[in-house]
């Protein structure tokens, strides 16, 4: 007899119907990518259950690393460490400071160049490679082929970075069902458009980027009302307020590119732990610096960091212009991404808003979560209705003569949209026009950015003025342009669809896309070597630390054999062999296991002497 599987009307796909989408939020420090399990939105974890992915790629001699095994890399290698690289997105070397990076950068021709042992690469396809790894990741723990993604960027990013962003998922082999900005992902996971009405502010203050969305609800409808925000504003530059404390002292340059690091990742874990705590005191050494100590209050922070925190609720009371409100028309306040855990973030905005904050889901995952809420709605798992009404965060216009930018579609424009416009030409006889396609907010065209120009010809030679030509931009729901020009009398047209000035040729992104298909095994193995070889290196270094502590714990038959293992293990790493590497790192781990233990019982004595049972704590 057949079984009948009967669903409710309106429940969406059957179970085996069910296709498989992603959510991926492609942070600067950190990136998260979520699917809906079960009906519920839930952030996939890697082998080691951890959720979160640094956004780090590692250019090895033997391989490339990425996530948690490149960011081990940055103390041993920040010469071919690439992190932070959202920053780099759709930018040209004028737009970045090089000093910010560890690694060296190169530019020029519109592109920012990343030279590095594996040869120069550049942000777009060191992206690629993070998304590469959340989509395996993905298909690993879903069981299948994902069919798309949402991928989310912050609202404020241009039609470069967008684009970028969108040729580093081509790139990855990933189908991009949408590119949604990060406020708007976050207002989904909260359920926002599913519970209330009003008005809501997305505060969103991530490691390299800062968005602030105003949305409003209303009648099921999604609509984002305005966007502000900064590219270059983020968790980042709170650490480096921190770093400028931490040397102000010193009267020697740092001394190395290492050293640097490691005064990198001190200021961030005090940057972090003034969210616990009231102080962090600092008593470290530096080779080539000396001794640094002295203390950092929460009230001192706040004090070095109020330019950053002033400008966030600048940008508040900029979107809330905008969008012709005042915090009295605001119903709640979304607090997103992990640098809003700063409690002088957190104090600044309750006090400027005036109300309690929306902190109930952790703010790394909001974004990821709400982006794949969006995905499996794309992906048709649902009947469920969501509609997103983003907003186009700078205006897009064309130049005109005298250099003056003539705006065509204004910012905070609902998406998508399609406006145009009329121009005529200025000389008699003119055959020909230069439509010049920018974007930003400034009257003259040196103050904007260049997206693209094209031209349109076979006008009809007549006196200036005489001509009509309609220019007509159309925007999609990826924030992504295309541009028309149409001489009215004889119906010749031209158009453009914007790749802009800082993305990649179509053929280089073909190159890169056959390459990654092409060495996929290849890639696969010399990742594995790789990260061996860093876990082996590792384990040596830290032995060899507990022998100089603490060897007279052993007689010096068990010194020499460690050692001997040592060396073995060594020899295994120059030769590059996979197997044998496995074997050595194993041999030495039994060699060492008395040694650890004896360790331990030592450790575990020291802390008891001269203690009785009424002393200890519990």
């Amino acid at each position: 007899m057949a079984l009948l599987q009967i669903s409710e009307p309106g429940k969406g796909t059957l179970p085996h119907e069910h296709r498989l989408s992603v959510g991926i939020d492609l942070g600067t420090t950190n990136s998260l990518i979520a699917s809906v399990i079960s009906g519920k939105a839930t952030i996939l974890e890697d082998t080691s259950q951890t959720p979160i992915m640094p956004s780090i790629v590692h250019y090895g001699e033997q391989g490339i690393l990425v996530g948690h095994e490149a960011e081990k890399m940055q103390l041993l290698d920040p010469k071919n460490t690439v992190a932070s690289v959202k920053r780099l997105m759709g930018k040209d070397i004028k737009d970045i400071n090089p000093n910010d990076f560890t690694v060296q950068l190169g530019g020029g021709d519109g592109t920012i160049s990343i030279h590095t042992q594996q040869g120069i690469k550049n942000p777009v396809e060191t992206s690629a490679l993070i998304l590469k790894n959340l989509k395996e990741l993905s298909e690993k723990r879903l069981g299948g082929e994902i069919i798309g993604a949402v991928i989310t960027v912050p609202a404020y990013f241009d039609d470069a970075q967008r684009q970028a962003t969108k040729d580093a998922a081509k790139i990855a082999g990933i189908n991009v069902l949408r590119l949604i900005n990060e406020p708007t992902a976050a207002a989904v996971a909260y359920g926002l458009d599913k519970k209330v009405e009003g008005n809501f502010v997305i505060y969103d203050l991530g490691g390299g980027t800062f968005d602030i969305s105003i949305l409003r609800l209303e009648k099921g409808l999604f609509e984002v009302l305005a966007t502000h925000g900064d590219s270059a504003l983020g968790g980042d530059d709170f650490d480096h307020i921190v770093e400028q404390w931490v040397t102000e002292d010193l009267n020697a340059e740092i001394p190395d590119i290492k050293t640097k690091q490691l005064i990198k990742n001190l200021s961030r874990k005090i940057k972090e732990g003034l969210t616990e705590k009231d102080e962090i005191s600092v008593d470290e050494t530096f080779a080539g610096l000396g001794a640094i100590k002295k203390t950092l209050s929460r009230e001192k922070f706040a004090s070095l960091s109020a330019g950053l925190t002033n400008k966030t609720i600048a940008c508040i009371k900029q979107a809330l212009h905008d969008a012709n409100l005042t915090t009295n028309d605001i119903t709640g306040v979304v607090m997103v991404g992990g640098s809003t855990r700063m409690p002088i973030i957190q104090l600044a905005v309750e006090k400027f808003i005036g109300m309690p904050l929306l902190n109930n889901i952790n703010p790394d995952e909001v974004v990821a979560l709400g982006a794949a809420e969006q995905a499996n709605i794309l992906a048709g798992n649902t009947n469920d209705e969501l509609l997103l009404l983003d907003v186009i965060p700078l205006s897009l216009g064309i130049e005109t003569m005298g250099d003056i930018v003539e705006r065509i579609i204004p910012r905070n424009s609902t998406l998508p949209v399609a406006m145009g416009q009329e121009f005529t030409t200025y000389q008699d006889g003119q055959t020909g026009m230069v439509i010049h396609v920018v974007q930003g907010e400034r009257d003259l065209v040196k103050d904007c950015r260049s997206l693209g120009k094209f031209t349109l010809k076979g006008i009809p030679p007549m006196v200036a003025g005489a001509a009509k030509i309609r220019v007509t931009f159309q925007v999609d729901t990826d924030g992504l342009l295309s541009v028309k020009a149409k001489e009215l009398s004889t119906g010749i047209e031209s158009s453009i669809e914007v790749k802009p000035s800082y993305g990649l040729e179509d053929k280089h992104i073909q190159q890169m896309l056959e390459s990654s298909f092409s060495s996929a095994e290849e890639d696969k193995e010399s990742r594995a070597l790789a990260e061996i070889k860093v876990d082996g290196k590792q384990i040596i270094a830290m032995i060899e630390s507990a022998l100089e502590q603490d060897k007279n714990l052993l007689n010096q038959d068990e010194v020499n054999h460690i050692y001997a293992m040592v060396h073995e293990l060594t020899k295994a790493l120059a030769a590059s062999d996979r197997a044998l590497i496995e074997e050595k790192t194993k041999l030495l781990n039994e060699a060492t296991a008395t040694f650890a233990a004896r360790r331990m019982d030592n450790s575990i004595s020291k802390a008891l002497t001269g203690k009785t049972i009424n002393t200890l704590e519990f």
